[in-house]
């Protein structure tokens, strides 16, 4: 049976670019928190695709929505009106406190999108002179990999050797406002920043850092502009991970959970003065806004917001990190986490969280590494408390096993 997965695996390697580098798994069937391979081994799903699984794998209210819709009509393109798609704006926007949302596919497709109303909005309405707009992001970020985002990502693997990049960017390092404040001049027009940084390992910043920068944009006639790609939705303990602080972007970044799990959808949601910037034919995307997608996002909402998941992320997320803490386990430096956004940073004998990360796999559960040290937990927010404290102790104890067989 085995010669399935590997037959799979030498096919995909052979035909298929190789832009990632997944684990020796091939994945045929899932439900709720749980997946199975090509064998038909079980496997508890602790990576939720970076969040686009919030509501685990097919989730049947938003699959019955999908079902719905697809029955009547699919993609429409903006050239024409839909009702999903003004159901959708209008839900998005009350839902984020903003006045305007503008649906796009890709997280990383909203954040070019929002680097471009940046740029307008600092033309149009800041009146900087024509092409020295700048944009200061935080060092460690990750919003994407299109040759804007990697031309201000601090990572090298991200931009080599994809130059030469685009100009107009700064970079201050995460957490820190008064470097915010010292990199700011009269042609910076946005600060895109993650509330807390996923893909950088699980980076929680001070308490006070989202109320500080939110002043000094203020101050300064800057937008803030938040990338919640992966930290929205209910991940973190709140519905938007900016109103642990209580403030609020002018430019909100989402995606991910967005689609529910099935589709890719994301959405730049703003303020009217901002969002109005865009004029009819500057911007727009074949897909984004289809008749399709909205409907799956609109159950997505609903189900995050009728199931209260954000309280629920915030319960479960409290009791995860302080069972992780509280046992002291060998080889971890620190436990991190808000929600059920969690990252466990290793110590240097461990030979990187992938070494972690494989031995889980052999033990039924699928977690991922983030930036070789740090292993990044991040169960569906559906998931049942009886399989995610019998995930989490198999987390544990696969840890104190290679920890053992690391010292040898």
């Amino acid at each position: 049976m085995a010669c399935r997965t590997h037959d799979v695996i030498e096919r995909a390697e052979h035909w298929g670019a190789h832009n990632y580098h997944p684990l020796p798994v091939v994945l045929t069937k899932a439900e709720g928190p749980f997946v199975w391979d090509i064998e038909g081994k079980r496997y508890l799903d602790m990576l939720s695709c970076y969040s686009a699984l919030s509501h685990g794998h097919r989730h049947p209210r938003i699959l019955a929505a999908a079902q719905k819709q697809m029955q009547e009509i699919t993609l429409t393109s903006r050239a024409f009106h839909n009702v999903a798609y003004a159901d959708f704006c209008e839900k998005l926007s009350k839902l984020a406190g903003l006045d305007m949302t503008l649906p796009m596919n890709s997280g990383a497709e909203a954040v070019e999108t929002a680097l471009k109303i940046a740029r307008a909005w600092g033309y149009r309405t800041k009146k900087v002179p024509s092409g020295k707009a700048r944009i200061i992001a935080a060092e460690g970020n990750f919003h994407g990999r299109t040759i804007a985002i990697v031309s201000f990502s601090t990572e090298e693997a991200y931009r080599a050797p994809f130059g030469p990049f685009v100009p107009g960017f700064d970079i201050v390092p995460f957490g820190d406002a008064d470097a915010l404040e010292k990199a700011i001049t009269p042609e910076t027009v946005a600060f895109l920043v993650e509330p807390i940084q996923g893909e950088g390992g699980i980076i929680i910043p001070p308490e006070g850092y989202l109320r500080r920068i939110r002043e000094l944009c203020t101050k300064h006639n800057v937008l803030l502009m938040l990338d919640e790609v992966q930290t929205g939705l209910a991940r973190t303990g709140k519905m938007f991970a900016f109103e642990h602080e209580g403030v609020k972007p002018d430019v909100l970044i989402l995606g991910k959970a967005l689609g529910g799990g099935l589709l890719p959808v994301s959405a730049c949601v703003g303020t009217r003065e901002v969002m109005s910037v865009l004029k009819p034919g500057e911007h727009g995307s074949t897909f984004g806004g289809m008749p399709l997608s909205m409907a799956v996002g609109n159950e997505a909402i609903d189900v995050l917001v009728e199931d209260d998941l954000s309280a629920r992320a915030a319960r479960l997320g409290n009791e995860v990190v302080a069972m992780l803490r509280n046992a002291k386990l060998p080889g971890v430096r620190e436990v991190r986490g808000r929600g059920l956004l969690i990252g466990v940073e290793f110590e240097d004998f461990i030979g990187g969280a992938m070494t972690v990360v494989e031995a889980l796999m052999h033990k039924g559960v699928l977690a991922k590494d983030t930036r070789v040290d740090t292993m990044r937990l991040a169960p569906a927010l559906t998931i049942e408390e009886k399989d995610l404290f019998e995930g989490i102790e198999t987390v544990m104890s696969t840890i104190r096993e290679v920890a053992a067989s690391r010292k040898r």
